[in-house]
C-alpha cells in the first residue's frame, strides 16, 4: 500500500495548467476569491500560451499553489490507494493542482422546483438531466463544474452524478458496487486530461470517461452508466414541470453562474495535462457524440448534428436516431454562463418501437417519425400524434470534447454524412 500525497506527482506543464485551468480549487479554497483564470483568447485555434506570457502563469500560480498548500496541510492527508494494483502507468497519472477534494464533491444534495430555479437558472443554460423510476432531476452545469461529483439516490438508485470540465463530459453511474455503495470524491488528479475520481471506501482511482478503477483494490471494476443528457434547463423543464434542480444550497461558498474556464471550448485548442498528440482527425475541442454498442465505438461530431438536425444509423446491429436541438449554451464560452455561445443539445434514441424501425425528420417542437407522423421531444417523449405517451429507448452515450473520445476510445470510427 502506498499514499498518495496530496498533489501527487506533477509532470512538466501541468503547473502552468494549476494556473490557468483548475483555479475552482483556489476559488473553493478562499470562498468568494476569483482566483486566477484563463486569458480571454479569440474565438479561433490558439496554441499554448507563449512564453512571453509564462511570468503571468507563474505568478498566479504561486498565489494558487500557495493555497493549495495550506488547505493540504490543513485538511488532506492523501489517499491511501493501493498503487501495486494499477492497469495505467501510475505517471500517466499527474496532479490538476488541487488536493484530494480540493474541489468538494456535493454529499447531501438539496433540490428546489422549477418555479424557485427560474430565479438564478436562465433557460437557456445546460443541466444534466437523469430520470430514474419516473424521479425526474436536473443538475446545473453552473454547479458541477464547481463541484464535478454529486453522490445521490435518484428513483431509490444511489447514483453518482459526474461532470469534467476539462473533457466536456457529463455522465452518470450507479454507485453500488457488489452490494456495496460506494462514495466518491475528486482525487485533484487527472488521467488523459479527464476527472479521476476515488472511492473514499479503498480510495481507488476511477477515470470519470469510462466508468472504471484504474488504480486500487478496485482496479479493474467498472461502474454501470445510466442514460442522461445535457439540454437547456428550459427544455427539460417543459417535460418535467414538476422535476427538482439541483439548488445552490450546496454548503459551499461559490460564483455559480460564473465560468472560470473561461474560452476554454475553443475547438481547435489543445488539452491541458494531456500526454502526446491528439488524434488529428478532428479538432481536440469540437463536440462530439460517442457511442459504444455491441463493442462497436464511434462518434458523431457536433457539425455534422447541427447541420442535419436529424442524423440516423446503425450501431452494433441497432438502428439508432441522434437529435440535435439548437439553443442550449456552452458551460465553457463566456466568463458567465448565460452569456455563452449556444451549441444546442443533443440525444441518442433507439429506432425500435414495437415491430417496426421508425425515421426521424425535424419538425416544429421536436421531431417527427415519418412512419405515423408521432411528434417526439428531445428527450425521447411522444407528444402528439398516434404514439402520444410513449417513449423511446434511450441509448447510453457522451457528449465530450473530441480528444477525450479518441483518448479513451482510439480505434473509434468517425460517422460520416
Amino acid at each position: 500500500m502506498v499514499t498518495l500525497a496530496a498533489g501527487g506527482r506533477v509532470r512538466q506543464g501541468a503547473r502552468d495548467h494549476a494556473a490557468r485551468v483548475r483555479c475552482p480549487a483556489a476559488a473553493s479554497l478562499h470562498p468568494g476569491a476569483r482566483g486566477p483564470r484563463l486569458a480571454r483568447r479569440e474565438r479561433v485555434p490558439a496554441p499554448p500560451a507563449p512564453p512571453a506570457r509564462r511570468p503571468r502563469l507563474l505568478a498566479a500560480l504561486a498565489l494558487t499553489l500557495a493555497s493549495l498548500g495550506a488547505v493540504a496541510a490543513a485538511a488532506a492527508q492523501g489517499l491511501r490507494t493501493d498503487t501495486t494494483k494499477a492497469l495505467v502507468p501510475l505517471d500517466e497519472i499527474v496532479s490538476g493542482g488541487p488536493p484530494p477534494d480540493g474541489i468538494p464533491a456535493i454529499d447531501r444534495p438539496v433540490f428546489v422546483a422549477p418555479a424557485a430555479a427560474d430565479a438564478w437558472l436562465h433557460g437557456r443554460e445546460p443541466v444534466l438531466a437523469l430520470e430514474v423510476n419516473g424521479d425526474a432531476r436536473a443538475y446545473p452545469l453552473q454547479i458541477l463544474m464547481w463541484h464535478e461529483i454529486v453522490n445521490d439516490t435518484v428513483g431509490g438508485r444511489a447514483v453518482a452524478v459526474t461532470f469534467c470540465p476539462l473533457c466536456n463530459s457529463g455522465l452518470v453511474f450507479e454507485r453500488t458496487v457488489g452490494g456495496v455503495t460506494l462514495d466518491f470524491g475528486t482525487s485533484g488528479k487527472l488521467y488523459r486530461s479527464d476527472l479521476v475520481m476515488y472511492d473514499r471506501q479503498t480510495h481507488s482511482l476511477w477515470a470519470q470517461m469510462e466508468g472504471r478503477a484504474i488504480v486500487g483494490a478496485r482496479a479493474g471494476t467498472r461502474l454501470a452508466m445510466l442514460p442522461a443528457n445535457t439540454l437547456a434547463y428550459g427544455d427539460w423543464k417543459a417535460t418535467h414541470p414538476r422535476g427538482r434542480v439541483l439548488s445552490r444550497e450546496t454548503g459551499h461558498a461559490r460564483r455559480y453562474g460564473e465560468n472560470p474556464y473561461e474560452a476554454y471550448d475553443t475547438p481547435g485548442s489543445l488539452p491541458f495535462l494531456y500526454d502526446g498528440r491528439p488524434d488529428p482527425r478532428r479538432p481536440p475541442k469540437e463536440r462530439v457524440v460517442g457511442l459504444v454498442v455491441a463493442g462497436e465505438a464511434r462518434a458523431y461530431p457536433w457539425p455534422v448534428l447541427a447541420a442535419r438536425g436529424v442524423v440516423h444509423d446503425t450501431l452494433g446491429g441497432e438502428p439508432l436516431v441522434i437529435f440535435h436541438r439548437p439553443g442550449a449554451l456552452s458551460a465553457l464560452d463566456a466568463a458567465r454562463i448565460d452569456r455563452s455561445r449556444a451549441v444546442g443539445a443533443t440525444a441518442v434514441w433507439s429506432r425500435r418501437v414495437d415491430a417496426r424501425v421508425l425515421t426521424f425528420e425535424p419538425a416544429a417542437g421536436g421531431f417527427r417519425d415519418r412512419e405515423t407522423g408521432t411528434v417526439w421531444d428531445l428527450l425521447g417523449h411522444a407528444r402528439r400524434g398516434p404514439l402520444a405517451g410513449r417513449r423511446l429507448r434511450a441509448i447510453q452515450h457522451v457528449d465530450a470534447f473530441w480528444f477525450a473520445w479518441a483518448a479513451f476510445h482510439p480505434a473509434t470510427t468517425i460517422h460520416a454524412p
